[in-house]
């Protein structure tokens, strides 16, 4: 039986914990709130830290280390953990930036460890029956595509958090859609160019980057597309839909979270797809992507037990932040000429 700890005590974490509870054993959690920190200890028999270090040096019975905090400490914990000699799983997204991602990446090679990044959306049912189209050759050259992602996030979101902060958060897309851009990235690779807008239309001054964005992209194999992102969506999530256009044919994946198949009409294919039972992750007064981390769990054990390949390699990860930043980038040149202007 693989045995756990937890770095971060928050939302996230008790989804976490549950799933260990079923797939392993939660030995120790830490936070840097004493009270959260022994509740979930409390709940689950584990030991209960408030310092990070602590943790690493004293639980040595762990096997895998799950880093829940918040973005700017992935990189941080994730490290740690790594160079204390244990397996990680973190959160997404894995930093909010490729220089992190980078270290993070190096201290798993240099310690011989394995490090996992929850990226629960390639488990979506319809997202994997056109991941299989598309390898199968079913849709044929791909040529253009739609990604929309409408979210809410108000102003209780961000209230004495450290989320609507740049160097603690990253951005709504690193935060809010580092999903969508993984699962763009999965079906129709890199991006060879990108041109963007972004604007804080509705959280001025609170928070201190967009909660809008429009993106056009270039594809690596040619095809171009656009993104549209918002958390404005009025008082609810609206919609996660990516819209395909290819030689043998069209589909939409649809729904709040990629969690549908809306459309398709194929040359000579029909793809067949079971309903999920997972439901999105429920923070209380906002949700979040789809709870398919029984299918992480699931397979992160198979891995560590049983030789089973990974589902997604931490590069990938890396390559979701390559291109938010990107991306992010245009958005500041577009600026940059705007002022120049």
């Amino acid at each position: 039986m693989l045995r756990f700890g937890i770095i971060g005590c928050g939302r996230i974490a008790q989804r976490h914990a549950l799933l260990i509870s079923q797939y392993g054993k939660l030995v120790a959690v830490c936070d840097i709130d004493e009270a959260r920190a022994k509740s979930l200890a409390e709940s689950y028999q584990a030991s209960c830290y408030t310092s990070c270090m602590d943790m690493l040096a004293n639980s040595r019975s762990m096997d895998v280390v799950v880093v829940c905090t918040p973005n700017w400490l992935h990189v941080q914990h994730t490290v740690q953990a790594l160079n204390a000699g244990f397996h990680v799983l973190c959160e997404k997204p894995m930093a909010i930036s490729s220089a992190g991602c980078r270290q993070m990446l190096d201290a798993a090679t240099a310690n011989n460890k394995l490090l996992f990044i929850v990226k629960q959306n390639r488990f979506n049912p319809p997202v994997v029956a056109v991941k299989n189209a598309i390898d199968e050759g079913a849709l044929g050259k791909l040529y253009s595509f739609h990604l929309s992602c409408f979210w809410n996030r108000d102003e209780r979101y961000y209230e004495n958090s450290w989320h609507g902060k740049k160097m603690e958060d990253g951005g709504t897309l690193f935060t809010q859609f580092s999903h969508f851009v993984d699962v763009l990235y999965w079906l129709m690779g890199d991006v060879e160019s990108a041109k963007a807008i972004t604007a804080n239309l509705a959280h001025v001054p609170g928070v201190e980057f967009e909660d809008t964005g429009a993106v056009l992209m270039e594809m690596k194999n040619g095809a171009v597309g656009t993104m549209h992102y918002s958390v404005n969506s009025y008082r609810k999530n609206m919609e996660g839909s990516l819209t395909l256009l290819a030689e043998k044919g069209a589909v939409k994946i649809g729904g709040q979270y990629l969690n549908l198949l809306e459309y398709q009409h194929l040359q000579d294919h029909l793809l067949q797809v079971t309903p999920s039972q997972a439901g999105s992750n429920n923070y209380g007064f906002y949700t979040g992507s789809m709870s398919n981390h029984d299918k992480v769990y699931e397979n992160l054990v198979a891995v560590l037990q049983n030789g089973a390949r990974a589902y997604m390699d931490a590069c990938d990860a890396m390559k979701t932040v390559e291109i938010i930043e990107r991306i992010y980038k245009a958005a500041q040149e577009s600026r940059t000429r705007k002022q120049i202007k």
